[in-house]
């Protein structure tokens, strides 16, 4: 068995993470919990497009396939605002749990490769629940290959999501296109 449980947020995240562990010589396991992902048909197809890829890899997945909408709105309310930080520690501290109850020894996370994250405040909420649970962190800064993996899973034909899972990740994307697109009709002359 395994030392390492790996929580995976989606298959593209998770491809030089993977990799990365496993040149240096450890094979982890992967762990599916991601309650934040809104609404059901995008968690779903993350949730399937990891399914088959670790298979197509051979890495040994759990999945706790527990579409908690509702757990993650009431992690977050009434402090949107820190919506993230609520969010790494709900998914940290189920990582932890999950990892002290099944007899891994240490836990990390694919969020780690993400330049989109807030890397300080995910370690804190990452130490935090080691702490807690009595299992070790294992922290890597995967963010160096993060275009590469993002690449490979183009190249595998991956289902690639545009936005971090949350409904409220998905209002900033809108709101982003909106603000762009505002930006270029004034550009044009045409106006709003």
């Amino acid at each position: 068995m395994s030392e390492l449980l790996i929580h995976i947020c989606c298959a593209p995240c998770s491809i030089t993470c993977i990799d990365t562990l496993r040149n240096e010589g450890i094979e982890p396991v992967g762990y599916w919990y991601n309650p934040n992902i809104h609404p059901f048909t995008e968690y779903r197809s993350r949730r399937d497009t990891l399914i088959q890829y670790a298979s197509d890899i051979g890495l040994e997945l759990r999945v706790n396939d527990f579409y908690g909408l509702r757990d993650f709105v009431r992690a977050i309310y009434p402090d949107l605002e820190n919506r993230c930080g609520a969010c790494y520690e709900l998914r940290m501290r189920e990582t932890a749990r999950y990892a002290k109850e099944n007899g891994f020894k240490r836990f990390t996370s694919t969020l780690f490769v993400s330049p989109y994250q807030n890397h300080e405040l995910l370690k804190e909420y990452a130490e935090r629940a080691a702490q807690e649970f009595g299992v070790e962190f294992l922290y890597r800064d995967f963010r160096p290959r993060f275009r590469e993996g993002q690449a490979k899973a183009r190249e595998l034909g991956l289902y690639m999501q545009k936005y971090c899972g949350c409904v409220f990740s998905e209002e900033e994307r809108y709101k982003q296109k909106r603000k762009q697109k505002s930006e270029v009709q004034n550009t044009d002359g045409r106006g709003l």
